[in-house]
């Protein structure tokens, strides 16, 4: 029983991304409907990594206000809720790499198998597991320059292997310089998936097919990104309509 139940939570907890077809589909009936010409295949696979991008960059913005709107006490319960809601999404893009120092940084570039980095989440020495107890330290992030020289000359406040700093900027460097190996987790950059839910390299395109990355719930925040992009004149109603009767089409041709 026990197994039957992992296995079934990992099942529920696989996350399908927004169907490049549907979204497609959408585009090209709206388009006809208004008579505003043909959007073709090429031209929609030239926007749909860059109306992607647009959307996951704005769920930070949209995180911070919702957040800020949360400490200020308007609709605490709501903005609970969308705060929820949005983290559940931009995890879907969190990873983590081990990075080892090389000519005095740390550079997330250096290794293939590290995704190109969109944000860092957090960093932390990469310790050993003993007795049962992680040795891993958390570091200190800082962006700032003057910063970090002010912290490295302070008798305060000086970085220490118990207390490590780094200094983020187009590598990473770590105080004190006797730390050589790191954990970074970060946001990677969206790309696509396959349609059975496995993530997939190549950004989403409608010929080969790759659907997107992020959740199926962004379909019409995606139909709306691209047709601003390929000049249609959308309406909201005409978006939700046309992207759930897509969706149901295409759940029905699935289950045959």
């Amino acid at each position: 029983m026990g197994a039957f139940s992992f296995s079934y939570i990992c099942f529920m907890a696989k996350t399908f991304g927004a169907s490049v077809a549907t979204v497609y589909e959408t585009l090209r009936d709206l388009a006809n409907k208004d008579q505003q010409g043909f959007v073709t295949e090429t031209e929609f696979n030239r926007f749909a990594s860059i109306a992607q991008l647009n959307i996951f960059n704005g769920l930070f913005d949209e995180l911070k206000d919702a957040k800020r709107l949360t400490r200020a006490g308007f609709n605490p319960m709501r903005d609970k809720s969308r705060i929820k809601r949005i983290e559940e999404d931009l995890s879907i893009f969190s990873t983590k790499a081990t990075v080892t120092k090389n000519n005095g940084v740390f550079d997330m570039t250096s290794d293939n198998t590290i995704k190109p980095v969109a944000r860092i989440i957090s960093i932390s020495t990469a310790g050993s597991i003993l007795l049962n107890q992680s040795t891993k330290k958390p570091i200190e992030i800082c962006y700032d320059e003057e910063k970090i020289e002010r912290i490295l000359i302070s008798n305060l406040s000086a970085p220490t292997e118990e207390f490590p700093v780094a200094l983020v900027s187009n590598d990473i460097h770590v105080f004190p310089t006797s730390i050589n190996k790191i954990e970074v987790r970060y946001y990677k950059f969206p790309e696509g998936r396959n349609a059975n839910g496995t993530r997939n390299d190549n950004q989403p395109n409608v010929i080969t097919p790759v659907d997107f990355e992020l959740p199926e719930h962004y379909t019409s925040d995606l139909v709306y990104e691209i047709g601003k992009m390929v000049g249609l004149n959308l309406r909201d109603n005409d978006i939700v309509n046309y992207t759930g009767q897509e969706m149901q089409a295409r759940k029905q041709a699935e289950t045959y």
